[in-house]
């Protein structure tokens, strides 16, 4: 797997492919959702590869191009349509056709140009701007938004109908701190794409107390920010090995390494690994659960914590494991969180979480 496959062998991600196996054969539009930097993008190629269509998979950043060109470079146009159009140009509608269309941040296309695109699903035809001809198109549309679209049909920024239009099939991508167990394997790929990089130097490499440590970090970033981690680690050092000191230290927040310091790096290496060999030894599973004391060090990224709100939302994710895991038996869930079954039947409530359908 290569920094620009789908990297992960979580429940998550798991649940991520067998959404792309049932959808890529099929012509179906596709929703991609998650926050930026979960690998939006990877889900389209990954659609696309896995599909029959012959054609190129076509991709364009509806936010990263100014409405006023948007149209132009989506549909096409015909020359002397305006100025500066000496010869008539394809779209990337008509770039794709026979292959797949990705329209990426689609929450952020303008209202009026959001009328033309639905024409275009609904009639499979196209307008090149200045021209009044229908073109038609064979495409597979994948769409993708960080975006809570529905909040915004209420505020009036995006039209119900294009949004029902596409919402055919949504995939749900998770964030990173979704799914932590991950990042070990997904810092081998980043670091073997890098190795095919001219500009790259000896890769560095992670022990397990730094490989630890990124599992700890709430990546608000998510995976784009942990390959520039990986890449600024390659800058700081070159053909070393890091353990927690350094991630913490000097990768997440970035400070240049004092070589003075680095002369106890051993001792340090050492200290963290035999905290996580603790660690490992206090549980009876293969995901260690983090400490206490790891909250100490999220002050460090954070100016403010809403503890209230993250303490209910991990009691509500262990809650809904427990169930699934015990495929709904409140009483085998209750033991396995330790509660008498009165209590987890009141949390239930109080959480309004429903049993898992058997």
């Amino acid at each position: 797997m290569g920094e620009d496959e789908l990297v992960g062998q979580s429940a998550a991600m798991r649940d991520v492919r067998r959404l792309i196996d049932i959808a890529a054969p099929a012509k179906t539009t596709i929703l991609v959702l998650g926050a930026t930097g979960t690998g939006k993008e990877l889900v389209a190629r990954s659609i696309h590869k896995s599909s029959a269509r012959k054609g190129d998979l076509i991709s364009i950043n509806c936010s990263a191009i100014p409405a006023e060109l948007l149209e132009s470079e989506l549909f096409g146009y015909e020359k002397g349509a305006f100025t500066g159009a000496e010869k008539t140009r394809q779209g990337r509608f008509e770039m794709a056709s026979g292959g797949t269309l990705f329209l990426d941040e689609i929450g952020d296309m303008p209202l009026p140009l959001q009328a033309k695109l639905l024409r275009a699903i609904e009639t499979r035809t196209i307008q090149r701007v200045g021209g009044g001809k229908d073109i038609p198109i064979d495409l597979r549309l994948v769409c993708a938004t960080h975006q809570n679209i529905e909040a915004d049909i209420e505020a009036g920024k995006f039209r119900a109908d294009l949004f029902y239009r596409i919402n055919v099939f949504p995939i749900k991508l998770p964030a990173l701190v979704e799914r932590a167990v991950d990042i070990p394997q997904i810092v081998v790929a980043l670091k073997r794409a890098m190795e095919n990089q001219d500009n790259n130097g000896p890769l560095p490499e992670f022990g397990e107390s730094a490989l630890q440590e990124f599992m700890r970090y709430p990546w608000p970033g998510n995976v784009r920010e942990l390959r520039n981690v990986i890449e600024r680690a390659c800058l700081l050092y070159p053909g070393n090995k890091l353990e927690a000191k350094h991630v913490r230290n000097h990768l997440l927040r970035l400070r240049a390494p004092d070589p003075a310091e680095e002369q106890d790096a051993l001792w340090a290496a050492s200290a963290d690994l035999e905290q996580a060999d603790i660690a490992d030894n206090e549980t009876d599973n293969d995901t260690p659960l983090p400490h206490p004391s790891h909250y100490r060090d999220w002050f460090a990224y954070f100016d403010t914590i809403d503890v209230r709100r993250h303490l209910q939302d991990i009691e509500i994710i262990l809650i809904e494991a427990a169930l699934e895991k015990s495929n709904g038996m409140i009483s085998h869930a209750a033991d396995a969180l330790k509660l008498r079954r009165t209590t987890l039947i009141e949390k239930m409530k109080k959480f309004m979480i429903e049993k898992p359908v058997s």
